[in-house]
């Protein structure tokens, strides 16, 4: 049996709680809360948010425990395997792959659009063409791709030195949020006043709060970016459920923050009525002015690099665990010969994301859509993994090597099957407030055609693998056991 390849450890506790909060709160937090009180309303947003983030650590009780016990690089790939088998932890990497890079794509072009908000003239140059009534401009895509080629290079050169830089930036983020809902608070004219209608018009409040709450996996995904690095921790695995906890509720202060900042400039529905491509944007700095507006451009940028950063990590990670599983090509599971990192992966990563600002920003979004379900089916993998290895007593089945007698836990892994569920149906269900829209289902489509045909090709390849070659190499382990339980 070949040797398994290992990734270095190296990431402190506050790095990786700056992973999953970074990854979190992206571009969205500051470019959507117009759009977001359009259909919800500020009181149904911030619900919607908060029943979001409760469902979400409902699903993290889940992830806590299989971090603990499997401490190792593919997070619901690995999972997926431990519980269901190979074709199951194809399917989950398959669609994870997709979402992961889909986001760095999209944190990429959103990094273009703020240039565009407050220096049009830079990005308004080399006109190219349009798609889906998306104007491209050759400056935001090379803007993109220098972003993009920092951040590749800078994760090439260690999870040290990312982890570090996220933190940072997390900080300089929370502190950009915290003074300008303050801020804007203590001016003349604007405060909690202007929020009289906590819903709109012409909708009920649950379907306020329900078409919010169906968006949460897109709004927190990042948090399932620490078990992608479990391998590389510098302390003990147990800790991981607390820093997600803490993180999934900053997040969630973090997005109602700007919820309020946003609503509190002047009446909501006027400023929704307005219809600017950036309504935050227009609504601080009228306020505010020139510093409003800069401290809102900071908290943007930090929101998109820690989304850029986390994000290129977990992507480059899930290749690796792949590619060591021998699902995908074998260059992917290779280090730096200096860095000892995943480069391969990281490479990829960046250069396909480099080709996503080339097909228009909604062309991407249709697609980002599209992969909330893909996380979607991930989170559904892990809760399931968890119930099946949490017994309610030592009764019928019971193996003291595979299982351990929880049946709290049980019962919160169920949930959170249920609640995984939820959200499919949400995004799948036609009538449903966040059914897909007819490109981002036939996105869905086509990738899932695509895994198909991938799957068959490789198919007898991942099949001559013994049983025993694949636990070790995706778990470390010839046959998997659960460890460290308490």
């Amino acid at each position: 049996m070949e040797k398994r390849t290992t990734l270095k450890k190296s990431l402190k506790p506050q790095w990786v709680w700056a992973i999953a909060l970074g990854s979190s709160i992206g571009w969205g937090a500051f470019v959507q809360p117009t759009n977001w009180m359009a259909t919800a309303g500020p009181a149904g947003v911030i619900i919607g948010f908060l029943i979001g983030a409760l469902l979400m650590m409902l699903i993290a009780v889940s992830y806590g425990f299989l971090i603990k016990s499997f401490p190792v690089s593919g997070g619901e790939f690995a999972y997926a395997f431990i519980s269901l088998g190979r074709t199951h932890a194809f399917v989950s990497g398959w669609f994870l792959t997709l979402g992961y890079i889909c986001i760095v794509a999209l944190n990429a072009s959103a990094f273009a659009l703020m240039i565009k908000f407050v220096f049009p003239a830079v990005i308004e140059n080399l006109y190219l063409y349009e798609i889906a009534g998306w104007e491209v401009y050759g400056m935001e895509i090379l803007i993109a791709a220098i972003l993009l080629g920092f951040f590749g290079f800078m994760n090439i050169r260690g999870a040290s030195i990312t982890g570090r830089v996220q933190f940072y930036f997390c900080l300089v983020m929370i502190a950009s949020i915290v003074t300008v809902t303050l801020a804007v608070g203590a001016q003349p004219g604007a405060g909690l006043g202007n929020i009289d209608a906590y819903f709109p018009a012409e909708t009920t409040a649950f379907a306020a709060i329900i078409s919010i709450v169906a968006i949460a996996p897109w709004a927190y995904v990042g948090f399932d970016n620490v078990p992608q690095a479990a391998e590389e921790f510098k302390f003990s695995s147990k800790k991981a459920f607390s820093l997600i906890i803490f993180a999934i509720l900053a997040a969630a202060i973090l997005y109602s923050m700007m919820i309020l900042a946003t609503a509190m400039t002047q009446p909501w529905e006027a400023l929704v009525a307005e219809g600017h491509a950036w309504g935050t944007g227009v609504a601080i700095q009228e306020l505010l002015g020139t510093f409003g507006l800069v401290l809102l451009v900071v908290a943007l940028s930090m929101g998109i690099f820690t989304g850029l950063n986390g994000f290129i990590i977990s992507t480059s990670r899930l290749l690796f665990a792949m590619s060591r599983a021998k699902i995908i090509p074998g260059a992917f599971s290779k280090l730096h010969p200096k860095y000892e990192t995943p480069y391969l992966g990281i490479i990829f990563a960046v250069v396909v994301s480099m080709i996503a600002p080339w097909f228009g920003r909604e062309a991407l979004v249709w697609v980002v859509d599209m992969s909330s379900i893909g996380v979607t089916i991930a989170y559904f993998y892990t809760c399931y993994t968890a119930f099946s290895l949490f017994k309610r007593n030592k009764g019928q089945g019971f193996d003291p090597d595979k299982h351990v007698v929880a049946p709290g836990r049980k019962a919160f892994a169920l949930l959170g099957m249920i609640a995984s569920l939820t959200f499919l149906a949400l995004l799948l269900i036609p009538g449903s407030p966040a059914f897909l829209g007819i490109e981002s289902r036939i996105a869905l489509v086509a990738w899932i055609v695509l895994g198909l045909i991938f799957y068959f090709m490789k198919r007898k390849e991942l099949n001559d693998i013994p049983e025993e070659e694949l636990n070790y190499l995706i778990t470390g382990n010839e046959e998997i056991k659960v460890k460290n339980r308490e």
